[in-house]
């Protein structure tokens, strides 16, 4: 299949000295910054930095937009949208390869995710709001007369995304908040800002109207001005679970509304009767997706103690099999990490877990003649139990660590064992006995037998992993406040 490399990018689009206010391409008055490849650490390219000051005037301008956005009818912003996932689509091979570019994500992984998913999302909600009621009349409950429920946009959204899946994340914010009527000032994170100035030549290119989306690239202190200016009606986050709960005391503090999609470190229940080669397979994917840097991946792999030595044999075996390389290469199933310093805390955490007794079936190491990157090759480790430090913190590698356990219960027990709660899988050849077992889970989604989001199914987390949902209908009505308007009976 053809591949965009790094060398076939336009160099104005790794070269950006703008960033995007109120419809126009203003300096950042914050300089620039120099980003690296974690592929091979040459530098890539340059990107605006932005300031409180340019928050200042993205917030403003996306107040000046709201009214006449919001007023627009939901077909009127419905066809806007189906503009703009049209200029996103013919821009889908270059975002692609910046996404590649920044984050080291394997093309074969970015050219679907980052490159078309974001169009899709896009059109997904541009045909829901076309079809949802906003407005519905309800019989008075103990009182004569009615209720009209009216649903309106919730205002202006201060939208930060992470760096992992920094377009689909984005279009998880962008997508239900432009249609249901919100204007947005979104802070894409300082590794992958390239992707997302694209995503706003994209808006100017399908006549979005000026203020409706404002890009201001930055780092973690225009980050917490956006979440704290007074002009910010909602704040949608995805990113760490530190940052989320500080953001969370920020919107508590003042009453503003917040979705936070956080961390993980879910687990996956392998049933005595899975079939071990096709659960190595999955788990590929629901674990080890993005070298690991996912924030649902299955990293706690729970194995009943009769087939323990099996199913380390199989997921081993899968690990040592995967292709890792550059990720422009469409072979590579493995990519490096986000950076050096991501890299070396994860080796860290390896030793000490083999200090405390694990064993190491394959990996933990720097794979042979990768070391110019931020290359780790695909880990798992045995022998330890759900007590060890890298069984219960996230580490946002391709690190799994294999634990058995008795029965049923106690594999229950052990994936609930955890500060997060956000994915999970059951690998099983009893399709209904898996889903009598996933209601017992404390987390926001399981996948049996594999894992995949639904667009229009909910998406987000319980404890650690966060607050509210996203995707689906419910992602709409995150962006949406209720209103009521009690009406008396006629007068006879």
């Amino acid at each position: 299949m053809p591949t965009t490399t790094a060398s076939a990018l336009d160099p104005a689009l790794t070269h950006r000295d703008l960033l995007y206010l109120d419809g126009r391409w203003v300096p950042g008055s914050g300089g620039t910054s120099v980003l690296t490849s974690p592929a091979t650490g040459a530098t890539i390219g340059q990107t605006p930095v932005g300031s409180v000051v340019d928050v200042d005037a993205a917030v403003s301008a996306a107040r000046s937009a709201f009214p006449d956005w919001a007023g627009r009818t939901p077909v009127q912003r419905s066809v806007a949208l189906h503009r703009l996932a049209d200029e996103i689509q013919a821009r889908a091979t270059d975002v692609a390869a910046l996404v590649t570019l920044q984050n080291g994500m394997p093309i074969t992984l970015s050219t679907p995710a980052e490159g078309h998913g974001p169009a899709a999302m896009l059109r997904y909600y541009a045909d829901l709001i076309v079809t949802e009621e906003l407005e519905t009349t309800r019989p008075a409950v103990g009182r004569p007369g009615s209720t009209v429920v009216r649903s309106t946009p919730v205002g202006v959204v201060g939208a930060i995304v992470p760096w992992n899946f920094p377009q689909s994340l984005a279009m998880f914010k962008l997508a239900p908040a432009l249609a249901a009527g919100c204007t947005v000032v979104m802070k894409p994170a300082p590794e992958t800002p390239l992707d997302a100035l694209a995503l706003a030549d994209a808006a100017h290119a399908a006549g979005l109207p000026s203020g409706v989306l404002n890009v201001v690239p930055g780092d973690v202190e225009v980050g917490r001005a956006l979440v704290a200016h007074p002009g910010v009606d909602k704040v949608g986050f995805t990113g760490s679970t530190a940052a989320g709960r500080e953001i969370g005391e920020v919107c508590g503090r003042l009453l503003r509304p917040v979705t936070l999609e956080l961390g993980g470190k879910s687990a996956a229940i392998v049933l005595d009767d899975a079939d071990l080669p096709a659960m190595a397979k999955g788990l590929a994917s629901a674990s080890l997706l993005n070298t690991g840097q996912t924030c649902y991946s299955s990293t706690r792999i729970l194995v009943p103690r009769n087939r323990y030595d099996d199913a380390v044999d199989a997921i081993a075996e899968m690990a040592r099999s995967l292709p890792i390389g550059d990720p422009f290469d469409p072979t590579t199933r493995v990519g490096p990490l986000i950076s050096r310093r991501q890299r070396d805390r994860v080796l860290e955490s390896i030793g000490w877990a083999v200090a405390a007794g694990a064993e190491i079936a394959c990996g933990g190491v720097v794979p042979e003649g990768f070391s110019a990157g931020n290359y780790l090759a695909p880990t798992v480790l045995t022998q330890l139990d759900n007590s060890f430090a890298i069984a219960r913190d996230e580490l946002f590698a391709p690190v799994l660590c294999v634990i058995a356990y008795d029965t049923v219960d106690d594999a229950v027990a052990i994936a609930n064992d955890s500060d997060y709660g956000l994915g999970g899988t059951i690998w099983t050849s009893d399709e209904q006995r898996a889903l009598d077992i996933a209601p017992r889970i404390q987390t926001g989604a399981v996948g049996i037998n594999f894992f995949s989001l639904d667009i229009g199914a909910p998406f987000g987390g319980v404890k650690g992993s966060g607050l509210g949902r996203e995707l689906g209908p419910e992602g709409l009505g995150a962006y949406r406040r209720t209103q009521s308007i009690y009406l008396r009976p006629p007068r006879k």
